[in-house]
């Protein structure tokens, strides 16, 4: 057989999986031990939880008494540092296995009894928002025990982020974690990727398409959870690849109250059939933001930008248009003028052959401009060519990589010398030539008092006095060890605007 087709052996192997318990065994104690093992990915995970920076310990199917039953949580995890000990219970659920409410509450029951700190749930299941747990517990049982839950989304993440581009100091493990992605990213893992828009999505789909979707339907909660599940994927899915950190952008208010956010999405798919969200991306220009318009079957992505500050409309048009050179013609571009009530808009194309198309009036100064792409949106609830998920994923990957990371903001230049040797008033037009009667005017000689004869005889004699020897440090410097750099435009414009202050003493001075 050809070398070829041979196998290579694998830390974690993916084949021998016969089913989801073993998927999931295998895929809690693979996470686990490489936890252990690479301290750097270790730490990434568990210190966003409250652990404490300090060597970890790990453990699988740890047995533990409640009540008359015997529980047994699928991992442990333990740091300690300082005298502090932090304790963790894991419960992971892989494929299409969903975390269930009793089973996560008697693990918090468990913790309380025994004062560990929290509860950990890993699965596919991607929370809606930071903070919002996927099972809704009661709420009493979380008062001393802390609830957690990571989507295998955000551990493969972490771990490229790690491995990629933050990077592991050892050799080895940085060897060990990247057989622990290798097998995530392997379908039997049962670690997967957002692949599902949920039962209810043909249907409220089709009733957005009749107008007859209403507030208290059924389904319309599982679309907008899903929605804002994909947003936080495609957030993932960007960090992983850029080593940055990406985050679905959410104000104050809904990050406190996550119901709030609910209930705008429910208004906006409700009244108009449209889905928002936007992308906060570390170190870009400014959000990137996502509308998925149901009623009209498209997906549109766009940015907003601060125009610069100085010059005319038209310039500005162009600072923005040399920086989309190698972006698709089809974007569509609108600029907002100051105290202007509607933009003007432009494909990208039009602009490029003239930049006044999008200056309605040449007087009023443009301050911001906003770049928006609209492509097809998939229809069907699944991924693929097709599907709802691949048209968004890809509409944000593409104008992404097309536009936002393309674009810088404006910044002013440095101030500027006059050019020339002229001074900063003749560059302004201004005639400040003295007149030709202040030229050949005497200078006041009695203002001039004749030198102390006296006091010079005595500096005179001072300085025979003085004998100067020569500094050794200094003869020891080769004069090529000194490099010199001549000002000489900067001397002629100084000696210029000296002729023209004192024009006086420059014509005695020349006579």
């Amino acid at each position: 057989m050809a070398e070829e087709h041979w196998q290579p052996a694998r830390l974690i192997p993916t084949s021998g999986i016969s089913g989801p318990d073993e998927a999931e065994r295998r895929a809690t104690s693979a996470l686990l031990a490489v936890m252990e093992a690479v301290r750097e990915f270790g730490g990434a995970i568990i210190k966003p939880l409250g652990a404490p920076a300090g060597p970890i310990s790990t453990f699988i199917e740890v047995p533990f008494k409640l009540d008359d039953a015997t529980v047994y949580p699928d991992g442990l995890i333990q740091t300690a540092r300082a005298g502090k000990t932090w304790t963790a219970l894991v419960e992971v659920k892989t494929g299409a296995a969903e975390l269930q409410r009793q089973q996560v509450e008697n693990y918090l029951d468990v913790a309380r009894d025994l004062g560990f700190d929290a509860v950990l749930t890993i699965s596919n299941q991607i929370a809606p928002a930071p903070g919002v747990h996927p099972v809704d517990v009661d709420k009493r049982k979380i008062k001393k025990v802390d609830l957690r839950h990571l989507s295998w989304a955000e551990i493969l993440t972490s771990a490229v982020q790690q491995r990629v581009h933050r990077g592991v100091s050892d050799p080895d493990q940085a060897w060990i974690l990247g057989e622990l992605i290798r097998y995530l990213e392997h379908p039997k893992s049962g670690a997967l990727d957002f692949v599902d828009m949920g039962a209810a999505w043909v249907g409220v789909r089709e009733a957005i398409a009749a107008q007859t979707l209403r507030p208290n339907d059924k389904g319309l909660a599982e679309v907008i959870s899903r929605w804002e599940q994909l947003l936080r994927f495609a957030s993932l899915r960007l960090g992983r690849e850029l080593g940055a950190d990406v985050q679905v952008l959410l104000s104050r208010k809904e990050l406190a109250e996550p119901a709030l956010r609910v209930a705008s999405q429910t208004r906006l798919l409700v009244g108009e059939g449209k889905l928002t969200g936007a992308l906060r991306i570390s170190d870009a220009i400014a959000p990137l933001e996502v509308c998925a318009d149901l009623r009209a079957g498209q997906v549109t992505v766009s940015v907003d930008i601060d125009a610069p500050k100085e010059g005319k409309p038209s310039t500005r048009v162009n600072w923005l248009v040399r920086q989309l050179r190698d972006a698709p013609e089809g974007l569509r571009l609108d600029a907002y003028a100051a105290g202007a009530r509607t933009s003007t808009s432009e494909l990208l194309r039009g602009v490029r052959d003239e930049a006044s198309a999008l200056v309605a009036d040449p007087k009023r100064d443009l301050r911001m401009f906003r770049i928006a792409a609209t492509s097809p949106m998939g229809t069907k609830r699944g991924i693929g060519r097709g599907g709802f998920i691949d048209s968004v994923l890809t509409s944000v990957d593409g104008f992404y990589a097309a536009v936002v990371q393309q674009l810088r903001p404006w910044s002013a230049k440095a101030p500027q010398l006059p050019s020339g040797g002229r001074t900063a008033a003749e560059e302004s037009g201004l005639d400040i030539t003295p007149p030709h009667s202040d030229l050949v005017e005497p200078a006041d000689t009695e203002l001039v008092a004749p030198p102390d004869e006296r006091a010079v005889s005595e500096v005179r004699e001072a300085v025979d006095q003085v004998s100067v020897q020569p500094r050794d440090d200094l003869a020891e410097v080769p004069r090529e060890a000194a490099e010199f750099v001549s000002w000489d435009a900067a001397q002629d414009r100084l000696d210029h605007e000296r002729e023209i202050e004192e024009p006086v003493a420059h014509n005695a001075k020349a006579e």
